[in-house]
């Protein structure tokens, strides 16, 4: 079989597609050579060996999680040019957020590194990577709304608590979000994992995160939104 239009990348989707459907820990180089529909030998080509698929496995999540920021273009900006109010800022910013995590291959970055928080030091890091960067933009939406005197708070340390309060609802909802999705999906294997991107966006769910968040933040509101 040639090895043609194979890369490291093919083969770390390939990995993350077969741990999504049944643990990293329980994928063979033959689950991901046979998906490739190449020899499992062909395999050492690109990797030295297992682990070293896994770490590049582990890296590619991190630079991609990473990249994942709750701030849109001109957030900012537009808060402090007054062409944003804070509930709706927030309700358009969180549904953004959640469907972001809808799209193949983030879904199965999150569902993987998610798993291996228990096992390895580096996917627990990027966890907590994750929740101080959902934090710090979640505190420059709170201060520029400060700065235009639109919320109540204005001391950094307050402002900090706040924003990391709504991080944690935002981050411990996506999560029961995605795991009551990847529920779907396990019930139905015949369908395969790509039936998750096709299911419609659950609101129920999504409204229930906006909702508490938003409660959160009339609590600290000057202004009727």
């Amino acid at each position: 079989m040639s090895k043609k239009n194979i890369s490291q990348e093919k083969i770390i989707q390939s990995f993350l597609a077969s741990a999504f459907e049944k643990s990293a820990g329980a994928t063979s180089l033959a689950d991901i050579s046979d998906s490739l529909q190449i020899k499992k030998a062909s395999l050492y080509n690109h990797f030295a060996s297992r682990d070293e698929m896994y770490d590049a496995t582990i890296q590619l999540c991190s630079k991609e999680m990473g990249s994942i920021s709750f701030l849109s273009d001109k957030t900012v900006e537009n808060i402090k040019n007054n062409k944003s109010a804070l509930l709706p800022l927030f309700k358009r910013q969180v549904t953004r957020f959640f469907n972001l995590y809808e799209t193949e291959p983030l879904f199965q970055m999150y569902v993987f590194i998610h798993t291996e928080q228990y096992f390895n030091i580096k996917a627990l890091e990027i966890i907590r990577e994750e929740f101080e960067k959902i934090t710090d933009d979640i505190r420059k939406i709170l201060d520029a709304f400060a700065s235009i005197e639109k919320i109540t708070i204005k001391a950094d340390k307050e402002i900090r608590e706040q924003a990391a309060g709504i991080a944690a609802i935002l981050l411990q909802q996506r999560d029961f979000y995605i795991a009551n999705r990847k529920e779907i999906v396990r019930q139905n294997p015949e369908s395969g994992a790509g039936t998750l991107f096709a299911l419609p966006t659950d609101d129920e769910a999504l409204n229930r995160t906006i909702k508490l968040i938003e409660n959160n933040l009339k609590k600290i509101s000057s202004v009727s939104q």
